[in-house]
C-alpha cells in the first residue's frame, strides 16, 4: 500500500515539473517574441505544445509567431487548433482573422472577427477592425453600424469616429462626415487627416474658402503632409488663385 501512495506521489510530482516546464517554455517564448526574436521564440512555443499539446496558450502564440515570420498558411492551421481546444475563446478566432487580413482576404477575415464578436461582442477594438474589413468590402453602410456600436462603447474612440466619417463621405453624406470629423476634431485638435478629409468633404460642398483652412490646420500639424499638399494645391486652383497654387508648388 504505502509503494503504491509513494508511485501515486511521484506521479503528481512529476505532472506538476512538466506543467511549469510547459509555462516556462511559454514564457520563455513570449520574451523571445517581444525581442524580435521570431524564430528562436517558435523553438520555445513548438517544445511547450510538445509536451503539453492542451496549452492553449502556447499554441496561441505560436500561431502569432508563425503569423510574424509570414508563414501564414502555418499560422492558420495552428489557429485552427487552438479553437478547437478553445472553441469559446475569442483569441482564436481574432487571430485568424489578422492573418486573412494580412493575407487581403477580408470576407473571410470578417467571418472569423464575427465569430470573435459572438463571444465578445462589447470588444470595442474587434468592433472598430469590423468596421475597417467592412470597409475594406466596400460595405460602407455595414461599416457605420460597426463604428456606431465601437462609439456606443466609448464616445471618445476617435478613430471610430474618423473611420465613419470616411464612410459616411463615400455614400455621399458630406455633412454627416463633417459632423464626424468635428467631432474628432473637438476630442483631439492634432488629428491631421480629420482636418484634410474635412477639407476634401467642403470642397466636394464648394466651400472652397472653407477647404483651404483645413488644409492649412492639417498642414499645421505636419507641413510635409503629401495629402494635404496636394489637396490644397487644387482647392487654390479651384479659387483662381493659380500664383498662389504655382508659389505653393514651388516651395514644397
Amino acid at each position: 500500500m504505502k509503494t503504491i501512495i509513494i508511485i501515486a506521489s511521484i506521479f503528481a510530482l512529476c505532472s506538476i515539473c512538466f506543467a511549469e516546464e510547459t509555462e516556462y517554455y511559454d514564457w520563455k517564448g513570449s520574451k523571445l517574441y517581444a525581442a524580435g526574436n521570431y524564430s528562436g521564440a517558435l523553438e520555445y512555443f513548438n517544445t511547450a505544445v510538445a509536451q503539453d499539446q492542451n496549452y492553449i496558450d502556447a499554441w496561441l502564440h505560436k500561431a502569432e509567431t508563425q503569423r510574424a515570420l509570414r508563414s501564414y498558411n502555418e499560422s492558420l492551421a495552428t489557429y485552427d487548433i487552438a479553437i478547437s481546444l478553445a472553441p469559446n475563446k475569442a483569441a482564436g478566432y481574432t487571430g485568424k482573422s489578422s492573418v486573412y487580413s494580412l493575407l487581403k482576404d477580408y470576407a473571410n477575415a470578417s467571418k472569423y472577427m464575427s465569430e470573435a464578436l459572438r463571444i465578445e461582442p462589447a470588444n470595442k477594438g474587434n468592433l472598430f477592425t469590423m468596421g475597417n474589413y467592412m470597409q475594406s468590402l466596400n460595405r460602407f453602410g455595414d461599416s457605420i453600424v460597426y463604428y456606431d456600436n465601437a462609439t456606443a462603447l466609448d464616445p471618445s474612440y476617435k478613430d471610430a469616429i474618423y473611420r465613419k466619417g470616411v464612410s459616411l463621405m463615400v455614400i455621399g453624406n458630406l455633412d454627416g462626415a463633417i459632423s464626424a470629423y468635428s467631432s474628432v476634431l473637438s476630442l483631439d485638435p492634432k488629428y491631421k487627416q480629420a482636418y484634410n478629409a474635412m477639407g476634401v468633404a467642403l470642397e466636394a460642398e464648394g466651400r472652397y474658402e472653407e477647404a483651404q483652412a483645413a488644409y492649412d490646420k492639417a498642414l499645421e500639424q505636419d507641413p510635409a503632409y503629401p495629402q494635404a499638399i496636394s489637396n490644397k494645391m487644387q482647392v487654390l486652383l479651384a479659387l483662381k488663385k493659380n500664383e498662389e497654387a504655382m508659389s505653393y508648388f514651388m516651395k514644397t
